[in-house]
């Protein structure tokens, strides 16, 4: 069975979700807060696959183990963002899958929260309770959060877990839930848990490292992203444009090659790269304004022209 000792550096954690089991105390909806990458979701794994399996006899817990990890249990929805494409909603991985470039960050929609209430009208089937889990919540917009409130204030025979960062959500919302902390890891869990992962490869690329901030999720996902990065645009990107022919030049690959989410992360590794090279205050906050404005769906081709034009006058 998932255990919850699986999670490292979460100590808080585990110790007031280990008490909620064995105390039999559990809350309607709990909020998992904390930054990306640190074993939220894995924690939601453990703790729903515990409660799923409360009474249950050995035996018949391993079919039912089987089911969860394949995410294929009658009483445990799992919700993640999802992508709008052809009026049909697709997680980032089947988005991925499909080779669909994206502008916009996939979002809970509210035709995912209406799902939500009508797998929540039925009783549980096998369990004693059934289980909702929303990944990145914080991307609810503020329709869907207030029609999840509904479901909130009247969750019937079933248990929440919603699963965001810190401050992102409507005071409204986590009033209601009952929070569960999430940190940081120390340099040393970080390494830990990359290597339990084996990513290994990870442990040499000191940026990488520095990016992920403790977040050995982070880590991993920087590490995908930079190998999908063609190297002779990262070359160039690390030298920075020489003229503003290559500063228009080179914004131009980048909106051709990269999604949204790309982008943003390029963002986030020149911002360290650059400030390792240069020392410069303005060149970080230029590339936190072109972050914004990513996020804020100006048109990414002009966001980078203006980034890289800012940053060969600066030079």
């Amino acid at each position: 069975m998932n255990s919850l000792t699986q999670l490292v550096g979460q100590d808080r954690a585990v110790e007031l979700l280990s008490r909620a089991i064995k105390l039999n105390r559990i809350a309607p909806a709990y909020l998992f807060s904390g930054p990306s990458g640190v074993g939220r979701s894995l924690a939601a794994r453990c703790f729903s696959e515990l409660l799923i399996c409360q009474g249950i006899g050995d035996l018949e817990k391993t079919s039912i183990q089987k089911r969860l990890r394949a995410n294929n249990h009658p009483d445990r929805l799992w919700v993640e963002p999802t992508y709008l494409h052809q009026k049909k909603l697709l997680s980032a991985t089947e988005a991925a899958a499909m080779g669909l470039k994206r502008k916009a960050s996939p979002q809970i929609r509210i035709e995912q929260v209406r799902e939500i209430t009508q797998f929540l009208s039925r009783p549980p089937l096998e369990a004693t309770r059934s289980i909702v889990v929303i990944e990145d919540a914080q991307t609810m917009r503020e329709a869907a959060a207030n029609a999840l409130l509904k479901t909130l204030e009247e969750p019937g025979k079933a248990t929440l877990i919603l699963i965001a960062t810190p401050n992102s959500l409507l005071p409204t919302l986590v009033s209601r839930t009952q929070q569960i902390p999430f940190y940081r890891l120390s340099e040393e869990d970080l390494k830990q848990v990359l290597r339990q992962n084996n990513y290994q490869e990870i442990l040499e690329q000191k940026d990488l490292l520095a990016i992920a901030q403790g977040s050995p999720g982070d880590a991993i996902a920087s590490f995908s992203q930079l190998e999908a990065i063609p190297s002779e645009l990262l070359d160039k990107l690390k030298q920075s444009p020489q003229t503003s022919l290559e500063a228009l030049q080179l914004a131009k690959e980048i909106d051709d090659l990269l999604d949204t989410q790309a982008q943003l992360w390029l963002a986030n590794y020149l911002q360290y790269y650059y400030w390792n090279r240069y020392f410069k205050k303005s060149v970080v906050e230029l590339l936190e304004k072109t972050r914004h404005c990513l996020l804020s769906y100006v048109q990414p081709r002009l966001v980078w022209e203006n980034t890289f034009l800012k940053l060969f006058a600066d030079r």
